[in-house]
């Protein structure tokens, strides 16, 4: 039995294993996030500046329809006050079934509501994007490079957005251009064949994404006067997803962290307890 699961573990590594070889290289950066860590947290100013990203560039083409307006008002989130929560709820429309009599139609988004949905049907919702891509660049399916180097979800959006660049030489010469935007953090996309040596290894980093470049930088005026380089946008915008999908990630840390607190207190009282009321008894077996 132990030699078939031992056997069993090897081949599911080697699929692994050649899974991963068979994706494309790409560059992924270890961005610095404030949220990283035991202790870590996010970064409310940080939010904000991701929030106004997103609502002036990426809700254009993508919904966030898992994340509550309210919650925008959440302290541990942007922590809009109440009345700009309401306020900026308002700029968005959903549709309510119970008008018209039962027909439907659209109405001025109150906090109860969610975000819309996307406006295009090849537009991912981003709701949930940082985690679906979190642990991306260890082996294939186990996330360990998340797990030791803390690079998970955030740092592939912010290395996405940041990804852009020009098409390398090799497929500049091509007759028919390839389709979509060269990006060296996507892994996934089309890749020709001149980018290719002789043994069918990529020669470059990353791939072509269908996503248009969405950031270039100075592309919004942020309230606290930070500044919008385009790194500074992608992490910015890169926190506020990961704060739309892990939205109590530090009433999470802070609860795990009082749990690891009182269990140590009650391993040493439970110790001490032991010695205490079994002492005598180990006395007298000795005498």
């Amino acid at each position: 039995m132990l030699r078939k699961l031992t056997l069993t573990a090897m081949a599911a590594l080697a699929i692994s294993a050649g899974a991963a070889s068979a994706e494309s290289e790409v560059e992924i950066h270890d961005y610095d996030f404030p949220f990283e860590g035991p202790f870590g947290s996010y970064d409310t100013m940080q939010l904000q500046r991701g929030l106004k990203i997103y609502t002036e560039v990426c809700a254009a083409c993508h919904g966030l329809e898992r994340v509550a307006f309210r919650t925008l008002h959440d302290e541990t989130g942007p922590a809009l006050p109440e009345d700009q929560m309401r306020a900026y709820a308002a700029n968005f429309e959903v549709f309510d079934p119970a008008l018209a009599d039962g027909a439907g139609d659209y109405r001025a988004a109150t906090p109860a509501d969610y975000y819309p949905a996307s406006s295009l049907s090849n537009a991912p919702d981003l709701s949930l994007m940082a985690k679906s891509r979190a642990g991306f660049h260890g082996p294939y399916g186990t996330g360990i490079s998340q797990f030791v180097n803390g690079m998970g979800g955030a740092e592939y959006l912010a290395s996405l957005m940041a990804g852009y660049e020009e098409e390398p030489a090799c497929a500049a010469e091509m007759e028919t251009p390839m389709e979509g935007y060269y990006n060296v953090a996507f892994a996934n996309g089309g890749f020709p064949d001149a980018c290719k040596d002789d043994h069918g290894h990529h020669t470059v980093p990353g791939s072509w994404i269908a996503m248009p470049q969405p950031l270039y930088g100075d592309d919004v005026v942020f309230d606290d006067g930070h500044e919008a380089t385009l790194e500074s946008e992608s992490q910015d915008v890169a926190a506020f997803l990961m704060w739309a999908a892990e939205p109590k990630m530090t009433a999470r840390k802070q609860a795990g962290l009082t749990g690891v607190i009182f269990l140590s207190l009650l391993s040493v009282l439970l110790y001490l307890t032991n010695k205490r009321l079994w002492a005598p008894h180990k006395n007298k077996l000795k005498d």
